[in-house]
């Protein structure tokens, strides 16, 4: 080779390596090996919060896995739980809930109400929870740093809370944003005043990411927004016109909001992995999988798409005020009202505002292989850069 060319392939080769150290993208197909999961979120994910906070979530809620109540609000389990089962580790506790609770292998900091942005309201005045996803990384951190201590105090602990390095290894998933659009829609603001807020509530989201990034958190799921025009509280709650209905029978302009929050999320999330350069960051596209499921409830073994299966009354058995599991006096006697329709498994909405174990299960089914994620990447991947 002439001397000049073999500087050129010198020269070439020390601009790559350069490249790849400021850039450390790897494509492994060795899964990962998560011991631990932390959970972010509202009622889609809450295993357990606000049940430990304010009361627990009462039967019907429950009855088709646990046949009790156990902190969810939905029939059976969420996708958090089937996420969980796919990487071979327990279902998570609340971190709220005090009584039984084992942290070894993660922690929930999800409750039912959430909000990203503080909404500055009880969750008796607004129906929204005090612990929005700040306070939730409060608890995070207090978690993180006061669970080692005790590790170190007493062996029982040992067998209680999670290892040192378990915080660096394992898996971060978020799903939260959606109480944060219709917040805004149930003080009457408009499309428009939703829609501007949504860059504040998604640049606190991003603080969130990197407080957590600071403490050695490198593998991040994060699920976008739902479709929360298909949801039967929004649609008795929320006025629209017969123009506004879809085809589906959602309203799209709720809709239009949440994809318009999502196109901002994913923005977000492709600056957090040009900020945070050690991160494995996968966005999941669950709207996409969520509305498939509901325009298409048929084809996908499913006989109901916008009804609730546990509720009482209207066009969606939706009772904001008497809801699932819910009692009306009458003749001076409580009488359950609220009842769950005979066969969950059926139903893709669980009580107006979640879904039906059956449902989550078919949404955690499409998104566990990737094809729903950016990058296209499985769960068990989920720790490597592409």
């Amino acid at each position: 080779m002439e001397p000049h060319c073999l500087r050129l392939v010198i020269f070439v080769l020390a601009i790559v390596s350069v490249r790849l150290l400021q850039n450390p993208v790897v494509a492994s197909t060795e899964e990962c090996d998560f011991p631990a999961i932390f959970n972010f979120g509202d009622s889609n994910s809450d295993t357990g919060g606000l049940s430990a906070a304010f009361g627990q979530a009462g039967p019907p809620h429950g009855e088709s896995y646990f046949h009790a109540p156990a902190g969810r609000y939905c029939d059976g389990r969420l996708v958090v739980d089937f996420i969980a089962e796919s990487l071979g580790l327990p279902y998570l506790n609340a971190y709220l809930d005090a009584v039984g609770s084992k942290f070894t292998h993660g922690a929930n900091f999800a409750t039912a109400g959430s909000t990203i942005r503080p909404q500055n309201t009880t969750l008796h005045q607004s129906g929204f929870s005090p612990f929005s996803l700040n306070v939730q990384w409060y608890q995070f951190n207090d978690f993180h740093r006061r669970s080692q201590i005790f590790r170190h105090k007493e062996r029982i602990f040992q067998e209680l809370l999670p290892k040192p390095e378990y915080f660096s290894r394992a898996l971060y998933t978020f799903d939260i944003g959606q109480n944060d659009l219709t917040a805004g829609y149930f003080l009457n603001m408009s499309t428009d005043e939703v829609r501007a807020y949504v860059p504040d509530v998604l640049a606190q989201f991003k603080d969130i990411i990197q407080y957590i990034y600071g403490q050695g958190g490198r593998s991040f799921w994060i699920h976008n927004t739902g479709p929360v025009g298909c949801l039967p509280y929004v649609l008795d709650r929320l006025k629209i016109t017969a123009a506004q209905v879809d085809k589906a029978g959602c309203a799209a302009p709720f809709n239009e909001v949440a994809q318009y929050f999502n196109r901002r999320l994913k923005e977000a999330v492709v600056q957090l992995r040009k900020d945070l350069p050690l991160a494995a960051i996968t966005y999941v596209d669950v709207y996409s999988a969520k509305y498939s499921l509901i325009s298409r409830a048929n084809k996908h073994g499913f006989k109901e798409s916008l009804r609730a299966c546990c509720g009482h009354g209207g066009k969606y058995n939706y009772n904001m005020h008497v809801g699932c599991g819910g009692k009306i006096k009458v003749h001076g006697k409580e009488v359950l009202v609220g009842k769950a329709c005979e066969d969950p498994s059926a139903w893709i909405n669980w009580d107006g505002v979640h879904y039906t174990q059956a449902a989550n299960k078919w949404v955690f089914d499409q998104i566990v292989g990737g094809s729903f994620s950016d990058p296209p990447i499985p769960l068990k991947l989920a720790c490597h850069r592409h």
